[in-house]
């Protein structure tokens, strides 16, 4: 696993620098995405540019030197790393959390001496970790952790238990966890990830066994460290849908182009004049903008009002649910504006050489993450009539 750092001055590393770099490595990501598929992981001097370029710092505070971009120009960032490379873009979304981890900020200055270091792993309680003098003894089997490869850091949600061996639970006698976080030289990793789409991304298993973990190196997603926008337990998820954006626009801008000069074989008539290729290019250029701007809008609301001093439980119902309903319906429409070019392309796109193939993989392996499953709406409409979310850390309830 490479360890490589790379300085910045942090006075030189800001949201522009890093937009314009990311948006520089696209023409990279798109030569070698058949490259990243094949090798089953991005590799290593490829996140060593992602790592210059400053994308695994941008969640970072100003307090510890990062350049704190707010969730909206985080957006920007993995939807034009997408837009070149849709695992690219996947695992720079993922490795970039770390600054907006709720630990202390010794913890911070201890762990993370460079900001530009990679974290990958998966925040959902499935481990078991139970307390001990100075921290915890961790156990257990996490799947899917993108990017798990690059890692200087590796996460993974626990139930804790006490000393006695019984589960702790909350004040709301719901069971208490926190989220370890260890060197990747001390879990083993299971070569697992031979999937469909997202092939680049390597989000293999991995497993813990009775490994000590400090408790400075350890957190909760509902106790807070600092405050502000980034520290909202909602934060992690608001850059998500960047790579679905990113992914559905890099196919509309590659059928667009093939429109302009492509003929039907058995008419001679040009698509630029046909009026199917017209009406389809041009119902999902509509439903590619609803959805941007309904994922831009609802995160800039809620960076407005968390900037503004409110927390999560100052939102009201329909304030707390427009992000998690708004990335969920980026995700399945830029599944469906994909699904609907290649149809378009028809015997064109069904060929590896063709990057629809591997957009449309993509984005169907993407949808069937928690984030783009039924049970985030029911979350969300459960939430309005004051019913039970399935679901509830979509919305911030830990």
């Amino acid at each position: 696993m490479t360890t490589a750092q790379t300085p910045h001055d942090s006075a030189t590393v800001t949201p522009e620098t890093i937009l314009a770099a990311a948006r520089a490595l696209v023409p990279e990501l798109r030569a070698r995405s058949r490259d990243i598929e094949d090798a089953g992981r991005i590799p290593t001097d490829l996140m060593d540019e992602l790592r210059a370029a400053g994308v695994f710092r941008m969640g970072f505070p100003r307090q510890f030197g990062g350049p704190e971009l707010t969730s909206a120009q985080q957006l920007e960032v993995i939807e034009a790393l997408s837009y070149g490379d849709t695992s690219a873009g996947w695992c720079a979304m993922v490795g970039m959390d770390a600054g907006m981890y709720a630990l202390s900020d010794s913890a911070v200055s201890d762990m993370f001496p460079s900001l530009d270091a990679v974290v990958a792993g998966m925040l959902t309680p499935v481990g078991r970790a139970d307390r001990v003098p100075g921290g915890y003894r961790v156990s257990g089997q996490w799947t899917m952790a993108s990017g798990i490869h690059h890692a200087q850091w590796v996460c993974g949600g626990a139930f804790v238990h006490d000393e006695t061996g019984a589960r702790e639970v909350t004040a709301h006698n719901r069971p208490y966890w926190r989220v370890m976080m260890l060197r990747p030289e001390r879990v083993r990793l299971i070569e697992n990830w031979d999937t469909t789409g997202l092939r680049g991304t390597g989000s293999i298993d991995f497993e813990i066994s009775a490994e000590f973990v400090p408790e400075e190196n350890t957190f909760s997603l509902g106790e807070h460290t600092r405050t502000g926008p980034l520290a909202a337990s909602d934060a992690l998820m608001r850059k998500m849908p960047g790579v679905a954006i990113g992914t559905a626009r890099a196919a509309l801008d590659h059928v667009r182009a093939i429109a302009q000069t492509k003929h039907d074989k058995a008419t001679g008539r040009p698509w630029a004049q046909d009026y199917r290729v017209q009406y389809t290019l041009g119902d999902c250029e509509m439903r590619y903008l609803t959805a941007r701007h309904a994922v831009y809008g609802t995160v800039e609301d809620r960076w407005r009002r968390m900037d503004a001093g409110a927390g999560m439980d100052d939102l009201t119902p329909d304030e707390r649910v427009a992000t998690a309903l708004a990335r969920f319906h980026a995700m399945r429409t830029g599944r469906d504006i994909v699904r609907t070019l290649y149809d378009l392309l028809a015997s064109q796109a069904i060929y590896t050489s063709s990057p629809m193939d591997r957009w449309l993989r993509d984005m169907e392996t993407m949808c069937q993450h928690v984030m783009a499953q039924d049970r985030i709406v029911q979350s969300c409409g459960a939430h309005l009539v004051g019913g039970r979310p399935q679901f509830p850390l979509v919305l911030g309830f830990v």
